[in-house]
Formats: structure tokens, sequence, C-alpha cells
């Protein structure tokens, strides 16, 4: 054979030809899209009309055509009793290629699930293709890919999208595998207010964060030998009380060498802190400093009635949530200031925020402000440390960013873990500017929002 006639024969054997195929003799790949989808309207269509856009396949050593592109019109026809259907066929593509290109075409079409879409990633994951190149190949981020794959090798994980969840709702029962309490209700959101996930999440988050620290920090007090109690006061009429708030038998102030006893507190973020208490003080000779005050002209006696403890109960509660809710709120604008363009609105949000509530321009805090507005971290944390500043001179790019970013860490640092007990204007025009966007306010900060109604 000539070079000119080898090289036609190549080109021939390389170059894709039409070809009218029986699709009964087609072979169906393991496709990303497990669903065909075959509706009883599609398949008439394809009875009456054909195929008109071509199956892409491939031609395999043996003979046989293997589908790559056009699974559900191949099953449609075969449904349809067609005898020949339009199929382009081309060399065999890499296997990495193929998902590749499925995943693609069915989300350019909208017709791929997340149960899906895992999947594939999985596929590639296992054949060495990284999450970054499948995000460049996709064009979802590969934030999205990892999460993906995260969820994909988790039992819950996957259990989960078989259940049809989404990729994220997969991702956070994954992340709660094993926490029985955890994963009942986070499902029961799922289902009920699918809204409040990212909230209830990340109130699971802390609260699994806290009970790991107070669970190491009980084993290192254990270890020393001292008696860890549930509760102390700094009143008569209670069963414990701090060494500051007591007197000896012969009237001097009780110090810490007195105590027989710890109590653990936890503040509203979570941190524990170990304090000397003497349990069962006046059986011991002790007497308390002062009776409690409640407000009333007379000093109260005894212990808090079951009232005053349900309002501590809520008002702790409320505290921890507002906490988690700080979390998700500025997650979520992280995540707005990350996309191409600025929020609908934003010039009015604000000058208004200037002109309104001048204390959020000034008063932000420019750690904040940069995480929001996606700035590096560079130089050592310290007093006037302000990496927005730095991000803003060194870049003319999106401007609008970094002052929106300003404006909303101006805004979240002026609201504290109980505003929602006594809502400023300022609380309300930022939460609702948010849910505007698209934020779902957690229920705490909806008691913000509400308080002017």
């Amino acid at each position: 054979m000539s070079a000119i006639a080898e090289k036609q024969s190549t080109t021939t054997a390389t170059a894709p030809v039409l070809e009218w195929i029986d699709p009964t003799t087609l072979s169906v790949d393991v496709n990303v899209r497990k669903d065909a989808a075959l509706t009883t309207s599609f398949i008439a269509s394809i009875k009456e009309h054909g195929v008109l856009e071509p199956v892409i396949a491939h031609r395999k050593d043996d003979g046989t055509v293997h589908v790559l592109m056009g699974q559900r019109r191949t099953r449609a026809a075969v449904e349809a009793g067609r005898n020949l259907i339009p199929v382009m066929v081309m060399d065999s593509p890499e296997e990495a290629t193929r998902i590749i290109t499925q995943v693609v075409e069915n989300i350019q079409r909208s017709a791929l699930t997340d149960a899906d879409e895992a999947d594939a990633y999985h596929q590639l994951s296992l054949i060495g293709v990284t999450a970054g190149q499948i995000a460049k190949k996709t064009g979802r981020t590969k934030t999205a890919v990892e999460g993906a794959l995260k969820a994909k090798a988790s039992d819950a994980g996957t259990a989960a999208l078989g259940k049809g969840c989404t990729i994220e709702e997969a991702l956070i029962l994954a992340e709660f595998e094993g926490d029985t309490d955890a994963t009942e209700e986070i499902e029961s959101v799922i289902a009920d207010e699918p809204e409040q996930l990212a909230h209830v999440a990340q109130q699971f988050r802390d609260r699994r964060a806290q009970a790991a620290a107070l669970t190491a920090l009980i084993a290192e007090i254990e270890a020393t030998g001292k008696t860890i109690v549930q509760d102390a006061s700094y009143y008569a009429g209670e069963d414990n009380i701090y060494p500051t708030h007591a007197l000896r038998a012969d009237g001097q102030d009780a110090s810490e060498d007195d105590a027989n006893a710890v109590i653990i507190t936890t503040d509203y973020q979570g941190n524990h802190r170990v304090t000397a208490v003497i349990a069962g003080f006046e059986a011991l000779g002790f007497t308390a400093k002062r009776e409690r005050y409640t407000g009333e002209t007379t000093a109260a006696k005894g212990p808090m009635t079951d009232e005053e403890k349900e309002t501590r109960r809520t008002l702790i509660e409320n505290n921890k949530l507002m906490v988690s809710a700080t979390t998700v709120r500025r997650e979520w604008v992280t995540s707005l200031l990350a996309k191409k363009q600025a929020p609908k609105g934003w010039q009015y949000f604000t000058i208004h925020a200037i002109t309104h509530h001048s204390e959020v321009a000034s008063g932000y805090d420019g750690e904040v402000a940069a995480t929001m507005a996606g700035a590096k971290m560079e130089g050592e944390k310290s007093w006037a440390w302000n990496p927005l500043r730095e991000h803003v001179a060194k870049t003319t790019t999106r401007p609008e960013f970094s002052l929106i970013a300003l404006i909303c860490a101006g805004y979240e640092k002026t609201i504290a873990k109980d505003s929602w007990r006594s809502p400023h204007q300022s609380h309300r025009d930022y939460l609702n500017q948010l849910v505007l966007w698209g934020y779902t306010a957690s229920e705490t900060e909806q008691i913000i929002i509400d308080s002017d109604k």
C-alpha cells in the first residue's frame, strides 16, 4: 500500500461515520444517568418521527457498537419498534473522556440527577481523574466535586443519594454518620424544612465540638481526683456557692482554698471554664454574703422558680443558636460575594448603611470583611491589622465586592449573641437585605426580623 493510500485509509478509519443501525443491536454502556426517563409521550414521538438527532457511538474491536451519547433515544427506539436509527460512529474514546462527555451533556440538558452526578464523579476518581480535572471539564466548582466525592465515600451519603437527596444533603448526612440523634433530626429537616438545613447542621457541629471538648475536660479533672458538681450560686438558698461569695463560720471571707469541688460552666460560644465551688456550704458552716436579688424591693430568698429557670434556659439556648447562625450567615455572605456579579441593589444597601447606620462603616472587623471578600490573609494578626485594607491597596478589580464585604462585616460586629432580646433597626435592615438576596434566616434570627411587627 502506498503512503498516500495508507494515509487515506487511516483518515477513513478515524473520521466519524453516519450509519443507520438497528437499535436492538446497539450496546448501551453503563451510563452516568441510570434512569433513562422513558415517558410514554417520548416513546410515541420516536415511534412516529424516528430518532431525529443521531446517537453518538463507537465500534469496538469485536465489531459491536456501543452508545456513548443517546442512551435515552436508543432505548426509546427499541421500545417504539424502530428498525433503524442514525448513529454517528467514531473510534473508542478513553473511559474518562466518555464519562465526562456524558456528564457535561446531561448537565447542560438538566437531565442528570445529583445521585448520577456524584456517581459519575466517583467513577472518574476511581480511574485517577482528580477533583480539579473533573471540575474543569464539567464546569462545576472544585468544592462541589469534592463534596460529591466525599458523600459517595460514605455509606450514609451513598444511601441518601439513592433516596433522592441532593449532594449537599447527602454530604451533611455523611458528616453525621453514626450519630443517630443528629441523623434523625437532619432527615426530618430535609423532609419538612429543607431551607433550615444549613442552620441545623451548624448547630449540630457546634454541639459536637463542645461535647468533645467537655469530655476531654471532665477526664482531665477526674484524673486529679476532684469532684464535679452540676451547679453553683452566688446567693443563699442553694446547695453550692462560689467561694468569693461566701463567709466562713468566723465571718471571714472564704477563698478557693475552702473549695471542695469544681463546676464546669459553658459560655454562649461553647467555651468551657472550670471554677472552684464549696459544695454543701451551709452544712459545712459557711454562709452566703447576700440573698438572691430579683429586682423587687426586697431580696428574694430560696432557689430560682421553675419559671425563672425556664427563662434562663431559653436565654442560654437562643444565645447558642445565634452563635451557630452567625457561622452560617457569614459563610453565606462569603459565597454570595464569590459570584461573578454583585447582588442586585447593592448600591442602595451600602449607601443606606453608611447614612443610616454610620457605625457599620467605621467599626467593621477587617478580618471578617476580608474573609467575606475572598481576600488573602497576609501578615501577622496584630493591633490595627486590616487585611481588607491591604487587599484593596493591591487590586483595583471588583471594588464593589470589597465595599459590600466592609458593610456586611460592620453589621456583623453590631450583632451580638443576645441581639434577639433587644433588636436594633440596623440588625433588621441587615438581615432583611440578606433574606432579599436569598438567605434563609434561622429561627432566632427571625425573632430579630419580626421584632418590629
